[in-house]
């Protein structure tokens, strides 16, 4: 394997432009370990760097950082795995969970109601440990091959945000360092000042619902993903992130990574109205008819709160398209 064959300290001549060149091992291991990579292009490399006594820069591969970023993270897999194996199969499930096909048996908004695994999971037998319940479920579909929104899905990833930012932490460390995170990290360069988080008793974050701010603060996480994740010139998370959530999820077409696609999903499902609004339109989408739409063509954001049947929501649906059509696209 190359990234165990390459290790050492190299000495490099930067030149007047800031440039500098890549040793000819670490290029070879760029180009295996993207698997993006395109022949005859510019392979991506990651470097860290930080911190009063580091008087150097770390230079990683495209695997070599996801298993940097998953570090400590591969309990969750139940299987012991090699480092770089387990890296790679966390890597997989994570992608998997936010585009909703992990393959767990979750069945959404059913009825009678308190059989719907999403209330089973907020208020009955899951409540107390919600990850620890979702993940507790048994394989439904192989994993990656079928579609199906989950909001205990979307908890499952608040459990690995915790288990990160909190490693072996109680109930209370956990929570508060994810906490801290979401305000220092997101709430606060975006001025979200009304954004409050609920947790359960085990510390996780209930990622997937109780996700509180007025509709002001929800239209500036809008402006925040029309912008490519940047505030004000600053970037807050990777431009490419956020294309990654705005980017089909190869089992629905309307769907991407934690958002909906303003496209047919070829089945009968309509969750936005692909027939009028531009195609490049996304959406957050809540329980009641809550939304935050983003279509970047049209520079607008737009933020609904409200509690609306699901007798009104075609009705909803309609006034929503007809607010965004009065906008040209560029």
């Amino acid at each position: 394997m190359l990234t165990e064959a390459f290790r050492g300290e190299f000495y490099q001549k930067v030149d007047s432009k800031a440039r500098v060149s890549i040793p000819a091992a670490f290029r070879r291991i760029l180009e295996a370990e993207d698997p993006q990579a395109i022949e005859g292009a510019r392979h991506r490399v990651y470097m860290v760097y930080g911190g009063k006594s580091r008087t150097f820069v770390e230079c990683y591969s495209r695997a070599g950082a996801d298993a940097l970023a998953l570090h400590g993270m591969t309990g969750w897999l139940r299987v012991p795995l090699p480092p770089r194996t387990a890296a790679e199969q966390m890597a997989r499930a994570l992608r998997q969970l936010l585009q909703m096909r992990s393959g767990l048996r979750h069945s959404e908004a059913i009825d009678p109601p308190y059989e719907s695994d999403e209330v089973r999971m907020l208020f009955l037998d899951g409540r107390d440990d919600m990850a620890g319940w979702a993940e507790a479920q048994p394989l439904e579909h192989e994993p990656g091959q079928k579609f199906e929104y989950s909001t205990p899905g979307a908890t499952l990833l608040a459990d690995v945000v915790a288990r990160v930012l909190a490693p072996d932490g109680s109930s209370a460390e956990r929570r508060l360092a994810v906490d801290a995170f979401l305000h220092d990290r997101l709430a606060g360069p975006l001025g979200m000042n009304s954004l409050v988080a609920e947790y359960d008793r085990s510390g996780t974050m209930i990622g997937g619902a109780m996700m509180w701010a007025n509709a002001r603060d929800w239209a500036k996480f809008g402006e925040f993903l029309r912008h490519g994740g940047a505030v004000k010139g600053a970037q807050i998370v990777p431009r490419a992130w956020v294309d990654f959530m705005k980017s089909a999820s190869p089992r629905a077409r309307d769907y991407g990574a934690m958002l909906w696609l303003n496209r047919a999903s070829r089945t009968d499902r309509t969750m936005l109205f692909p027939d009028d609004g531009p195609s490049t339109l996304f959406a957050a989408v809540g329980h009641g008819g809550q939304y935050v739409l983003v279509s970047p063509s049209q520079q607008l954001v737009v933020a609904r709160l409200g509690n609306t049947t699901d007798e009104q929501r075609d009705a909803l649906e309609s006034k929503l398209s007809d607010l965004v059509q009065l906008y040209p696209a560029d």
